[in-house]
Parts: structure tokens; sequence; C-alpha cells
């Protein structure tokens, strides 16, 4: 094998595959839906892992959420059952914990009610309602316009409230957001701050937060049970913070020694670290299904491989007789197949950066690119499918004896 057989392969290959511009079309659509699966799915996976992962982040280094459940989502029917923290909780780490720079409760609104805010007849459904107090602000939330309410007027139970940046948009249009009042759920309330998006947000996700005094937020919505506790430890003790805040609330919790905790403590890295997790094992399953459509490329380009070899069986005939080794034979026919799915991953990895593109169109705030291991690994297996497929065909093909296949009509 030389690489003047390998060039002339090459030339031959697509002088088929411009003769027969259909058929070859058809034969790799196969290898080019599932590169461009591969590329597609790829891109996305990459860009919500990262936009994730700057969510996680912006968290804080020195951060540490603390739930009764899993802190990404999906809580098992024991982790539901659980008793719920509550204020006292998050009193007594304030309490007893010296490497706790500051703690703050953040009480949900109930996640099966529909809220509604509005403003001079605008309306607005798609709220993230919540209480807190002046410590949460700590955790580097930036104020665009006014402040962040008080522990005082937490305690007074005062009608006040800062409000997302999307949100602040929606109902002043730009203009001086401080003083006004709007309705929320048929309670009027003073706007005293708007705050700034946090440093990254969820794809397609508006900030449309509503953030009341903790006391506030307990007098308007008195069937809201659900906590999670916001804790922030000194620069440098994290480690240090999250055991002590473990011990605190096993004593309170009055979890025995030899039970595991009823309680979750997750801080950004170990966010990071579980959703890489979960988008490994989904980037997996969605690489075996895109392989689907490979297979059947494969099992494409195999067939009209076969075809080949009958169409040409003169022809290798002939590049027999004048001297032409086995090897030569299925050289030629390994670098048609591998040329033919190779256009094929070519031409998918356009499709797949095409679907990565839209779907930056569609949500903005996911920063899709194709990843150079997508790109790579997209096309050298479809290389490998015309590689693994036109090994039968071209044996075949080298198989063939001269005199039979010259007097093949």
């Amino acid at each position: 094998m030389t690489i003047g057989s390998v060039g002339s392969g090459v030339a031959l290959a697509l002088t088929t595959v411009r003769e027969h511009k259909m058929r070859s079309f058809l034969t790799v659509l196969g290898v080019i839906i599932g590169t461009g699966a591969v590329i597609g799915v790829g891109s996305i996976i990459a860009g919500l892992d990262g936009a994730i992962t700057n969510i996680l982040k912006s968290f804080g280094p020195n951060t540490i959420v603390v739930l009764r459940g899993s802190a990404m989502g999906g809580w098992t029917l024991e982790e539901q059952k659980r008793k719920m923290l509550t204020r006292e909780d998050a009193l007594a780490i304030e309490a007893r914990c010296p490497s706790v720079e500051h703690v703050s409760p953040y009480l949900f609104s109930n996640w099966d009610q529909l809220h509604k805010a509005r403003y001079k007849g605008n309306d607005n459904y798609q709220l993230d309602i919540g209480g807190t107090e002046e410590g949460y602000a700590a955790g580097g939330t930036v104020m665009l316009q006014g402040r962040f309410f008080t522990d005082t007027e937490s305690r007074h139970h005062m009608p006040v409230a800062v409000l997302g940046e999307d949100l602040g948009k929606s109902f002043f249009q730009g203009q001086d957001a401080v003083g006004k009042w709007i309705e929320v759920d048929g309670h009027s309330v003073e706007v005293v701050g708007v705050m700034e998006r946090p440093a990254a947000s969820f794809p397609g996700q508006d900030d449309n937060r509503i953030l009341f005094p903790y006391f506030t937020m307990r007098k308007l919505y008195p069937s809201a049970n659900e906590n999670m506790l916001i804790v922030i430890a000194y620069e440098g003790m994290l480690s240090k913070a999250e055991d002590e805040v473990r011990t605190v609330l096993r004593i309170q919790r009055k979890v025995p020694n030899d039970k595991p905790d009823n309680f979750s403590l997750s801080t950004a890295q170990q966010m990071i670290e579980d959703f890489h997790r979960i988008t490994g094992t989904v980037a997996l399953v969605m690489v075996i299904l895109s392989s689907i459509g490979l297979l059947v490329g494969g099992i494409g380009v195999m067939n009209i491989m076969l075809v080949s070899v009958t169409e040409r069986t003169r022809e290798i005939g002939i590049r027999k007789a004048v001297g032409a080794r086995k090897a030569d034979i299925i050289v030629q026919f390994l670098t048609e197949a591998v040329v033919l799915t190779g256009i094929g991953g070519v031409i998918g990895l356009f499709l797949g950066w095409c679907v990565s593109m839209l779907v930056g169109l569609v949500f903005k705030n996911l920063p899709t690119a194709v990843p150079l291991w997508a790109a790579v690994s997209g096309i050298m297996v479809s290389v490998g499918v015309g590689l693994f497929f036109g090994i039968w065909p071209a044996g075949r093909a080298a198989n063939l004896d001269p005199v039979v296949a010259l007097r093949y009509e």
C-alpha cells in the first residue's frame, strides 16, 4: 500500500460519489443524522454544563446551602417525609458555629400556588417568591436600584419587597422603582430595591424574583413552611464551617449517632460535581441513542459497497490480471467506504453546528458552541463506521477469482 494507491482510491471514490449523487446521499443519510446528533447534543450539553456551572459558582466559594433533601432536586419519598428546616435551626447555627459569618433562612412560597403581581394593570404570573433576611444579600446580591430590606423591617412585618431585574424592567420600563407600590397576590407592598440578575442564570429563565422580609413572608403566606438555609463561612474556613453546621443540625434535629443526616449540605463545588455526573449520564445515553443512526448508516454503506463490488466485478478481474494484489483491492474499497462516510461525517458536523446555533438563538443564555471533542469524535466515528462496515465488501472483492471475474458480464 502506497500513498499513490490511497490517493487514487480517494479520487475514484469521489468520482463514484459525483456519478451517483442521490444514491451516495441516501447511503450516508444515517451517518449524517448520527454524526449531527452527536455534534448537536454535545454542543448543547457543553453549553448547558457551562451555564449551570457558572450559576452554581455564583453562589460563592464560601456558601453552604442546607436543604432537607438533595440540592439537585428529585427528592426521594424518605427525603420528602423528613422534618422541615426552621428559622430556629438558622439561629442555632449563628450562635454555635464560630466559622460562620452569616446565616439566613429562605422561606419558599407554596410551589403549587399560582402567584400574580400587578402594577398599573400590568400583570405577571411567572414569579419566584421567597422570604429571607438581611444576611442573604451578603451572598453576592447586587442592587441596581434602592437597597435590600433590613432585619428591622422583617421583625416589624413591614410590607416591603425587592424585585428581580427582569420583573423590575417589565413593571417600570427603566424608571425608578423605589417607593412604588405593587400588588402581589392581593397584598400591597412597597418596592425598596431592584436586584441585579445573578452572575449567571438558567437558560431562558427571567429574573422574576420577589423577595420579602422573612416575617413579612410568614404573615402574607402563613401556609408556607419549606425553608432553605444559606450559610456563608469566613474566608478559608468552608470545610470547618461545614463540620460545625452538620454537628449543630444533628443536635437540633435529634439525629442518633448511628443514623445518617436527615438534611443535605451542599457547597458550590459539590453541586457542580453532582451536576457533572448527571450531564455525563445524559451525554452517554444520548450518544448511545444517536449511535443507532450511525449503525443504520453503516449497514447502508455495507449494502451499497456490496452492490458496488458486484457492479465492478469485471474491473476487479482486470486489476488482478495485471498484477493487483489482494491488499490493493482491499485498500481501494476501504478507501471508498471511508471517503463516503467521511463526507457524511462532514455534512453531519455542519448539521450539528446548525442545530447548536439554532438552540443558541432560541435560548439566549445558553452558550452553545461545538466543542472540539465532539467535532473530532463525530468525524472519527464516521470514519470508523466506514472502516468497520467496509471490511466485508472489501474482503469479498479481494477474494474474487480473476478468471471468473473476467468472464462476468
